[in-house]
């Protein structure tokens, strides 16, 4: 169950706008430290608060945590032992594992829609179930001007999961991660704002007007010296074409627009990942490292154990693999 101050914790993340999975261990085999119940949060940097598991479970956790913030898909991760693992591939358990059969556990252990399961060569204790579920900041939508279809944009944005911005002339412009500029104004800083649209490479940039008008104010930004490429990322008139007449279906027409880039059903540039301030969904999926001594994957992340060897950084999941790679490649150096 999560304490008062994960709790507090997951506030305050959501406050920042930044991204976070909520893991849950939903089952324990004996024998293991960890207990059903226990609860932890994995930020978007890879870090880790709270207690699911010994170092190397944290290590899975941490991989899929990351994997589910990149997706926004909700994962139960099911980690196993060499024993567990060995037993479901007709691996003998009582040998120890070489490199070409842990690269065939990763092929044979079974995952399901919904779930993944690894195999841990580190775990000492029994299998682990951890429910991990990314907590996800609303994507931006920034809405310039205060008409009835922009004020429509708003209250119905407001049901699709979206945080709806209201973008003043001359006040805070587009943030990396933000999903769409909707420009709403009927003539009013329309080019300024719809620059500021292009320039921050936003997804989705509409322009609510008639086609006549629309293409006038095309023009105008070519003869600023706007790229052709560029003037075609604006959709003008905004929204898909459903024969709306009032300001709520108009509204409707161009969430629908914004939905379809969400979800990645139309050409354009995807939002941009960030670790500041807003996190969005849409993060970057975690750079993927294998422990070249016990097989593991590990997220290359800062304070995952590592060594710089011949120009390549090699990561690992514990300080003793490491120290343990470290002798052996100083001992191959020195019977050279």
């Amino acid at each position: 169950m999560i304490t008062a101050g994960l709790s507090r914790r997951a506030q305050e993340l959501a406050e920042q706008g930044r991204a976070c999975v909520l893991a849950t261990v939903v089952r324990a085999q004996h024998p293991t430290s960890v207990q059903a119940g226990n609860v932890a949060l994995i930020l978007d940097d890879g870090t880790i608060q709270g207690f699911v598991g010994g170092v190397c479970a944290e290590h899975s956790v941490r991989v899929y945590s990351l994997r589910a913030i990149a997706s926004g898909d909700a994962v139960l991760l099911r980690i196993l032992p060499d024993a567990d693992a060995a037993a479901q591939s007709g691996i003998n358990a009582d040998t120890p594992l070489e490199a070409e059969q842990i690269d065939a556990l990763a092929q044979v252990l079974p995952s399901e829609e919904g779930s993944v399961t690894v195999q841990n060569p580190c775990l000492s204790g029994g299998a682990i179930e951890v429910f991990l579920e990314p907590l996800l900041p609303a994507p931006r939508v920034l809405v310039v001007g205060d008409t009835p279809i922009a004020g429509a944009v708003r209250q119905i944005g407001a049901e699709l999961g979206l945080e709806l911005v209201t973008m003043e002339a001359g006040g805070e412009g587009p943030e990396p991660g933000d999903l769409a500029l909707i420009v709403a104004a009927h003539g009013r800083d329309e080019l300024h704002t719809l620059r500021l649209g292009l320039a921050a490479e936003l997804p989705y940039v509409g322009l609510v007007a008639s086609v006549k008008r629309g293409a006038g104010v095309l023009e105008e930004l070519r003869a600023d010296g706007v790229p052709d490429e560029q003037l075609e990322r604006i959709d003008v008139p905004a929204g898909i074409a459903i024969g709306a007449e009032t300001p709520a279906e108009i509204a409707l027409s161009i969430l629908a627009k914004v939905v379809e880039v969400r979800r990645g059903e139309h050409p354009g540039p995807r939002p941009a990942a960030t670790t500041t301030a807003r996190s969005r969904a849409s993060a970057a999926a975690p750079v993927i490292a294998v422990d070249p001594v016990c097989g593991m994957t590990v997220a290359a992340v800062a304070g995952t154990p590592s060594v710089e060897l011949d120009g390549e950084t090699i990561y690992f999941c514990c300080e003793g693999c490491k120290a343990k790679f470290v002798a052996e490649h100083e001992h191959a150096v020195a019977s050279q």
